[in-house]
């Protein structure tokens, strides 16, 4: 099984770890270590490379940034964990569309250990329980390296999900893991990044004590 580092960023604004994956992902070469980065972001709107300014709504104090990952307009804020796979998946000999699937089998099984049981909708990569999203992902492959990831909404404030059209949909509403039951975030980070692991055949670097990295 492949070695993969896994850092845990703590709490983060967007852009600085945006740059951050692109520029590791464009130095690195065919030896270069993969690695999976964990985060909480501060409260921001994204907006992927197909996103339309119809589907902000009204992001009031909230700010936008812009990205080059693929998908719509999303929310991402304290509460919700997102995963970053800074992955060769050319080395991995996987395409574009079994890292989609494997990056939703990732979620879905993380849910299912906390007998949440999700699923895919045809048309609209993510994770959903019933009718209501709890799972999003947004992807960048450049010569068969991928970055950006997935975000899983745990224990947060989905009010500003109402300031958008998530993902451009406009007949999908947004859920989370609390809705369902009590759920800490380490304990979350732990199972997601087993899932991972056991998904996409790698050895990850796991500990049952992430320490947080400074921003």
């Amino acid at each position: 099984m492949k070695r993969v580092e896994v850092r845990d960023l703590g709490e983060t604004d967007y852009l600085p770890v945006f740059h951050q994956m692109r520029d590791f992902t464009h130095a690195r070469n065919t030896e270069s270590v993969d690695e999976v980065w964990l985060t909480e972001h501060r409260p921001i709107f994204t907006m992927g490379q197909s996103a339309k300014e119809e589907h902000l709504l009204s992001p009031g104090a909230i700010p936008v940034a812009y990205s080059d990952r693929g998908g719509q307009v999303t929310y991402h804020g304290p509460g919700q964990l997102t995963v970053y796979l800074l992955l060769d998946i050319r080395r991995m000999s996987i395409n574009i569309r079994e890292l989609v699937s494997k990056v939703e089998a990732s979620m879905i099984g993380c849910l299912s250990r906390y007998s949440i049981q999700a699923a895919r909708i045809e048309g609209a990569p993510g994770v959903y329980v019933g009718r209501e999203k709890i799972g999003a992902l947004g992807l960048r492959v450049t010569r068969g390296r991928v970055y950006h990831g997935m975000s899983l909404n745990v224990d947060m404030s989905l009010e500003p999900f109402s300031r958008i059209n998530p993902c451009g949909l406009l007949d999908i509403s947004v859920t989370q893991m609390a809705d369902f039951q009590e759920v800490e975030m380490e304990s979350v980070k732990i199972a997601l990044l087993e899932e991972v692991s056991d998904v996409f055949g790698l050895s990850l670097n796991i500990s049952d004590n992430l320490e947080h990295e400074s921003d």
